[in-house]
Order: C-alpha cells, then sequence, then structure tokens
C-alpha cells in the first residue's frame, strides 16, 4: 500500500469516519457495495476483501462464487450525507473485482472498459469523455408510491421558483465533495427534467463519476422528499433522458487533442473523422448496450431531440453524433464528438466501451466516414431518407439485441462472460415485456373487436 493511500485512511479516521463502502456495480450497472469498518481498510487494499459473487447479476455460479474486492484508493471519498461528525461516518472507495487466482474477473465492467482504455493506449491515445446525464424529478403520491407526475413546470433553462433550484445546489455541493468538478446545473426542456454537467476527463474516472453521480443524486432528492429517476422515458408525449457522450483521442506521442485539425471546416482530423465512422457503423451493434431497457426505444423515437438516424453533422441534433462548435478564444485543441443516442440507464463502463472499441476499429481500419447532414431528418420524407441512404437505430430493445449478438467488434469488446449473461438478462427482460397485455391494448381493443 502506498504511503498517500495509508495517509487517507488515517486522515479519514482521525475525521470520524468508521465504516467504507466497497462499491462495484453489476452488469446491468446497480451499485453494490460491501461494508467494511474502517480498521479493516488497510487490509482490504493490501490483500483485497472476500464476497460472494453468486449473489450478483452476471458475476459466477454458486460453484465457483468466491471472488474478491481490491479498492481503487483514488476514488476514495467520505459520503457526504453520512459525514464522520455523526455516530456512523462513512466513506466509499470503487473497487476492482478478482478471481480467487488473482486475475481481473472478466464479468466485471470496470475491467470491460479499463481493456478498452488499455487498447487505446496500445494505441497511442487516451481517451477522454464527458458524458451529460438528464433525469427527472418526481414526488411520491399520497401513497408514497412513486408518480409520473412532474413537480414543476419549467422549461430549458428556465428559473424554478419551486424546490428544484435548492436541489439542484445540493446534488452540486454532494459532487464535489465526491471530487467531481461540476461545470454547469439546469432545467432541461420537459417538465421536472433535469441536467448537472461534470468535467471532460480521462474515460475511466468519468465512468466512476457517472455511477457515482447517479447514485448521489438519488440520494439528495430523497432527502428532499423527491425521487430521481433516470429512466429513459418516464412520460409519453415529451423529451426523455439522454446521455450524451462528448469524446476525444488525445495523442500520447504529440501531446495534443488526436481529433483537432483547423484546416478541416469542422476542425476534424483523420483520426477524428475515422473514429466517427466507426461509431456509425456499429451504432445498431451497440445500441442495446447504450439504450439497454425497453423503455429506451420509447425515447429513440422522431421528433424529441433524441437520434434515430445514422448520421452526423454541428448544428443537426436529429445526427446520431453532433460535432459541438469550439468556444470562441479557445483553440481547436477543444475539438470533441457527441454521440447522441446513449441514455442514462446504461451501464456507463459498458457503454462507454462499447464506443471505445467502435471507434477504435474505425481508427484502425481506417474507416471513410461519409458526408455530414445539416437539414432536420425529422422533417424529410421516408423517400428523401432512402435517397440518401440513410439508416436508422433498430426501434425495439428486442431489434437491438439481434443486432448485439451480430457485431463482433462489440462481442469482443464486452467479452463471452458478459456478453452471454447480458444477452440472457436482455431477452428476458424483452419476453416479459412483449407477452404483457397493457392498459393500452385493452382501452383500444377489447370492446372493438
Amino acid at each position: 500500500m502506498t504511503d498517500a493511500a495509508l495517509a487517507r485512511i488515517e486522515e479519514a479516521r482521525a475525521s470520524g469516519v468508521r465504516f467504507i463502502q466497497l462499491q462495484f456495480t453489476d452488469i446491468i450497472g446497480s451499485v453494490k457495495a460491501v461494508t467494511i469498518p474502517i480498521h479493516q481498510l488497510a487490509g482490504s487494499v493490501e490483500h483485497g476483501t472476500w464476497f460472494d459473487g453468486s449473489s450478483i447479476e452476471g458475476f459466477t455460479r454458486i460453484a465457483e462464487s468466491d471472488q474478491y474486492l481490491v479498492p481503487d484508493m483514488s476514488t476514495f471519498a467520505e459520503i457526504p450525507w453520512q459525514r464522520g461528525s455523526g455516530p456512523r461516518g462513512t466513506a466509499r472507495v470503487i473497487c476492482d473485482v478478482f478471481t480467487p487466482n488473482g486475475e481481473p474477473f472478466v464479468g466485471d465492467p470496470r475491467h470491460v472498459l479499463r481493456r478498452q482504455v488499455e487498447r487505446a493506449r496500445r494505441l497511442g491515445y487516451v481517451v477522454h469523455t464527458g458524458p451529460e446525464l438528464e433525469f427527472f424529478l418526481f414526488r411520491r403520491d399520497a401513497d408514497g408510491a412513486i408518480a409520473p407526475l412532474p413537480h414543476d413546470e419549467a422549461g430549458y433553462f428556465d428559473f424554478s421558483t419551486d424546490l428544484a433550484q435548492e436541489i439542484r445546489q445540493d446534488m452540486v455541493d454532494a459532487l464535489e465533495a465526491f471530487g467531481i468538478r461540476v461545470e454547469a446545473a439546469h432545467h432541461e426542456v420537459a417538465q421536472g427534467q433535469h441536467e448537472i454537467d461534470f468535467e471532460y476527463a480521462d474515460a475511466l474516472r468519468t465512468a466512476d463519476n457517472a455511477v457515482t453521480f447517479k447514485f448521489a443524486l438519488k440520494a439528495i432528492a430523497q432527502q428532499h422528499g423527491l425521487y430521481a429517476t433516470f429512466m429513459p422515458k418516464p412520460i409519453h408525449g415529451i423529451n426523455g433522458s439522454g446521455m450524451h457522450t462528448h469524446q476525444s483521442l488525445w495523442s500520447i506521442e504529440h501531446e495534443r487533442n488526436a481529433f483537432a485539425d483547423p484546416n478541416n471546416p469542422y476542425g476534424l482530423s483523420d483520426v477524428a473523422r475515422a473514429y466517427m465512422a466507426g461509431i456509425l457503423t456499429h451504432a445498431r451493434g451497440m445500441i442495446a448496450v447504450l439504450a439497454p431497457l425497453v423503455n429506451s426505444y420509447k425515447r429513440l423515437v422522431p421528433g424529441y431531440e433524441a437520434p434515430t438516424y445514422l448520421t452526423w453533422g454541428r448544428t443537426n441534433r436529429s445526427a446520431l453524433i453532433r460535432v459541438p462548435k469550439v468556444s470562441p478564444g479557445k483553440s481547436v485543441e477543444g475539438t470533441r464528438i457527441e454521440v447522441r443516442c446513449p441514455d442514462p440507464s446504461s451501464n456507463t463502463y459498458l457503454a462507454f466501451a462499447a464506443m471505445i472499441a467502435a471507434g477504435l476499429d474505425g481508427v484502425e481500419r481506417g474507416l471513410p466516414l461519409g458526408e455530414p447532414v445539416e437539414e432536420s431528418l425529422f422533417e424529410m420524407t421516408p423517400e428523401r431518407i432512402a435517397e440518401k441512404g440513410i439508416h436508422e437505430l433498430p426501434g425495439t430493445l428486442g431489434e437491438a439485441i439481434d443486432e448485439l449478438e451480430r457485431d463482433p467488434v462489440i462481442r469482443e469488446a464486452l467479452g463471452e462472460h458478459v456478453l452471454s449473461h447480458y444477452l440472457d438478462a436482455k431477452r428476458a427482460e424483452w419476453d416479459a415485456y412483449r407477452t404483457q397485455v397493457t392498459q393500452w391494448e385493452l382501452d383500444r381493443y377489447l370492446e372493438a373487436f
């Protein structure tokens, strides 16, 4: 154990921290935790903490259940609503999962992302990402159940006069207590919808931050008597929640943004264009990972600023990839792309891994990028779309699962263990949904036929 890690433990003990949550995620993205007293943390860092992996979605069978967690002390932070001044002061640290023989567990989503980050490094790049996670704040109804009723009437960037402004400020305070540098917080387009953006950084760090983001925001909302949901489309007829993900590659050899080219009209280098081509090539194959719920495909429909067409552009928000303008006065080194199809219900580690694998496949193969489409695709006729040769994302989770099975690049990125468990879980979800008889069907058909 490093001196810095030991000093951090002693500092936490002195500040009153008594318990440590050793956190990790299952393949679906749910945060799991094993809690230990702080006097066990040094031993956990040195030797790991054992747990039963057979109880975790997509981990192991009962016959091979033993696994252990190794804390990544760079992620150590006190939980701000359980600070050490109280009798149960608690901190959390994100962990990597290992098998009994000391090898990284191939079913650990953090390991899946780390593999792609290391692949990029072997090619000479550091992957930078910045997700924008949108969410809704809902009240509970008189029975205490979560009701899909927005708690405000505000719109995009409106200043809410009710609890929303105060809650967002408390959320920002909590995120910054975890070491997450927030850039902006604002109301989104739909009623009850919000967004908090945090700092662009390397892919593993921002994936850790996204997991912490969801964990923290749910806790803060609960303290205010509200519920924060990252469900993609909780209300029919209004915008859903996305996780637009900004991405770029940093050249290790040249110490500069490998996506930037001031001589290109969009500021894009050949590397950036090939990376974008890879994203578009594999978009159908990876959408089951980026948009993983039955409900995700209620968001991915024309007319609500969610992309359904495999195109790119700058001003076109109906395109799957947007190239944001670099702020005035800033160098083109700020050039990045924004992939707009992921949603915040995804496991961020797996979503990032899939996008990086797709982009790097484009870079390695030198895939050509088609021309941008700047006109609104939502206003084009089907004939015009077909004439341009524009393809669409799958329309259902069932179609998306089939596409995932057919894409060798995304299959390899996930690895056989995660892929098989993920497909089983998603097929079960799709089968459960498609065999339901919904109230919509009863209202429409029961008396008519």
